[in-house]
């Protein structure tokens, strides 16, 4: 079995972080990688979905369905791979924290890749190292951006 763990600050409120990083819908806006989301089923706090990323450099299409659950209360994401591809499993965790310097996000993601899967444990957890610090910038960058905006914005009277 495999685990990686990453991490980054976003200069942003965690009311924030959390409503944009869980608004599902938007991720093929907030993620360079994805393509397309389409939600299968909500239960409660729970959501089955389609991801679908963008052909790679082979021109391959990867698509996969997950399920996700949320607690706000505890700050916590909990997902898992339901179509596990060439993953024997793929469980994640989103954490979320409030820090001075803002909000803390991090990641950990337990797997391990099927023995037929044309790539080892090794190197998924480089690659997803590697892809995990990439989007988690792209990510602060744009909540970052909107938080400054929902500064500059005027109050709304009531």
């Amino acid at each position: 079995m495999a685990r990686t763990e990453n991490s980054i600050t976003i200069d942003a409120p965690l009311d924030l972080v959390w409503e944009i990083t869980n608004d599902i819908e938007n991720w093929p806006r907030l993620f360079s990688e994805y393509a397309s989301l389409d939600v299968l089923s909500r239960d409660g706090d729970t959501t089955t979905f389609r991801l679908t990323m963008h052909p790679d450099d082979n021109g391959k299409v990867w698509s996969w369905v997950s399920e996700r659950t949320v607690n706000r209360a505890e700050r916590t994401v909990r997902a898992r791979r339901v179509e596990t591809g060439p993953f024997a499993h793929m469980n994640i965790r989103w954490d979320y924290a409030q820090t001075p310097e803002g909000t803390r996000m991090d990641w950990v993601q337990d797997f391990a890749m099927k023995p037929e899967a044309p790539v080892d444990d090794s190197w998924m957890t480089d690659n997803i190292n590697r892809n995990s610090a990439t989007q988690m910038a792209l990510i602060r960058d744009k909540i970052e951006k909107a938080a400054r905006e929902r500064q500059k914005a005027p109050a709304t009277p009531r």
